[in-house]
């Protein structure tokens, strides 16, 4: 684009002759203003999940790679608590002796969480920064921002995003112990700080029987993600879910 000093009229022709241009390439360098082909999910009008939220395309790769099973196993035998005489499924409940991101860091599962997910964190002297003592939450299932305080720690909790429960029903029960642990204890795809009532109302729910209000695309990735990283399977009918919420994202 050429401007001319000589007049102010022919500064102006050029602006308006070249100001459509720039503002249909700016739109089109934006995030999902592009336009996307291919893939096994049809396209639908936007998701509005803003920047948490993957594309259809990315959700219809996973979709493709994960295995799909007519229903819930029950295998039973599942025992989360490891007081003496309890099964200890998963091992203790957010332990650091594990192998696995975060594992023998010296600092326990939840901590790990909370630091890495909340921001304008403080923590606890004297504990090389694992003690989380405030900070503050988006919490992803809700878009909503909720204060953290030591005192108040119940207020928010860390949620499985594929639940273990469920996870021993379709595949771990048959899993080695170790396996188990890192599962449990899975920073990087499978733990999301959340507020403890959203996380009471999922329980052990999979995408056919609970979904959150909003974020619903991302929730979808993050599920089939530890799905398929852990050779998990989904139901016919959380599949159904997951292919409809596929449908909506940008």
């Amino acid at each position: 684009m050429s401007v001319h000093t000589g007049t102010s009229g022919t500064v102006r022709a050029d602006i308006r002759r070249w100001l459509p241009a720039l503002i249909a390439a700016a739109l089109f360098a934006l995030p999902g203003c592009a336009e996307v082909s291919g893939g096994p999910v049809a396209p639908a009008s936007g998701s509005g999940e803003g920047e948490l939220s993957p594309t259809r395309v990315q959700l219809g790769q996973l979709l493709a790679s994960v295995r799909v099973v007519a229903a819930r196993g029950h295998p039973g035998g599942y025992e989360r608590g490891c007081k003496e005489g309890q099964r200890c499924a998963f091992g203790p409940s957010w332990t650091d002796d594990y192998d696995g991101p975060g594992g023998h860091d010296g600092c326990d599962t939840r901590n790990n969480v909370l630091s890495a997910q909340l921001t304008v964190v403080s923590f606890r002297p004297g504990t090389h920064d694992c003690v989380v003592t405030a900070g503050i939450l988006d919490d992803p299932y809700t878009g909503k921002r909720i204060a953290f305080s030591k005192a108040d720690a119940g207020d928010i909790q860390i949620d499985h995003v594929y639940p273990l429960a469920a996870a021993w029903d379709m595949g771990a029960a048959s899993w080695p112990l170790e396996r188990r642990v890192r599962f449990a204890n899975d920073t990087e795809v499978n733990l999301l700080a959340t507020a403890a009532s959203v996380n009471q109302a999922k329980g052990d729910s999979t995408p056919s029987e609970w979904t959150p209000r909003t974020n619903r695309c991302f929730y979808a990735d993050k599920y089939l993600t530890v799905a398929v990283r852990y050779d998990l399977p989904v139901t016919a009918a959380d599949n159904a879910v997951l292919n409809d919420i596929a449908r909506s994202c940008p």
